[in-house]
């Protein structure tokens, strides 16, 4: 689920925060640094929850509509029931898997928060791309497939509540939200009407070596934080620690420890790797600036016989 380039944001975030709390305790980074990879899983259970939730709205209401005796709005379709019969979001639903998942790790769901549920329920009700399945005839899965992605796409994730209440939660969920909505959209995409249930269980980390990988950067980056500086610095007589930017800085150090500790990493991956961080969470230049520097030291690390690199990635 996560990829080696997310592992790296998550290493950043976590010496960025230490440049923000004076909090140099390696210890304690480390923690954050499991924390965090282990919430973007809960963030994604959380997503699937939402979808089981608003199933869960949508049976009431029409539990609720069958003992009315006036017409009610579920009135104008020819199977009121096709919406709670989705056989995707039954996959979701009736899944001892899931269930069984969000006991181990004692997620509630959206119980204490319904509210959210709730306008997220009713954007759905009046949308066209509902309103449209709901007025024609017949069941299949690819079409009840395609209706929750659509309504995943266009309601669920755009939802500007629902972000907010994911940015006030846990602070790296802000960076976390566009990578699991991509995910949870691929996974809808791959899913199959014969799937098994844990299929909506994938692993967080493709092996254990990701997050060997995510640890040694992080506790490596900020051992060597003197030394590191003093590469910078070298390639950058001018270089002022208050005026380049701290993405910047931070980048630029992770780098630097990946070229020169990870050897079965090429150096060109590593490269390209901070260059699109960089492009996405700082300035605009500072791929540019970033580039610059390590290109620089490429050339002397490969002059001075200190980029020694070897294993499967280079073959």
């Amino acid at each position: 689920m996560l990829t080696r380039r997310q592992l790296r944001v998550k290493v950043m975030q976590c010496i960025y925060a230490i440049t923000q709390t004076k909090d140099d305790s390696l210890e304690k980074q480390e923690k954050f640094l499991r924390v965090s990879i282990e919430n973007t899983y809960t963030l994604y259970l959380l997503m699937l929850c939402l979808l089981r939730e608003i199933h869960a709205m949508a049976l009431h209401r029409l539990q609720m509509d069958s003992k009315k005796y006036l017409a009610s709005d579920t009135d104008e379709f020819p199977d009121k029931e096709k919406f709670v019969h989705n056989k995707l979001l039954l996959q979701l639903v009736e899944n001892p898997s899931l269930d069984e998942e969000l006991k181990r790790r004692k997620i509630r769901g959206w119980y204490l928060n319904e509210d959210y549920v709730r306008i997220i329920f009713k954007e759905i009700l009046k949308h066209d791309l509902y309103l449209t399945y709901m007025k024609k005839n017949g069941r299949s899965f690819g079409e009840d497939k395609n209706l929750v992605i659509d309504l995943f796409r266009e309601v669920i994730a755009p939802n500007e509540k629902l972000y907010e209440f994911f940015e006030d939660d846990k602070l790296t969920w802000v960076d976390d939200i566009p990578l699991v909505n991509t995910f949870i959209v691929k996974q809808l995409q791959a899913v199959k009407e014969d799937s098994p249930q844990r299929y909506f269980l994938p692993r967080l980390l493709k092996d254990e070596e990701d997050m060997d990988f995510a640890r040694k950067l992080l506790s490596k980056t900020l051992l060597q934080n003197k030394a590191l500086e003093e590469e910078i610095q070298g390639k950058t007589p001018n270089w002022d620690k208050d005026r380049i930017a701290e993405i910047d800085a931070i980048l630029l150090k992770m780098a630097i420890c990946e070229l020169l500790n990870f050897p079965s990493i090429p150096e060109r991956v590593s490269i390209n790797e901070y260059l699109e961080i960089a492009k996405e969470y700082s300035t605009p230049k500072s791929s540019i600036f970033i580039n610059g520097i390590l290109d620089k030291l490429v050339k002397e690390y490969k002059a001075e016989g200190k980029l020694k690199k070897s294993g499967r990635g280079l073959l």
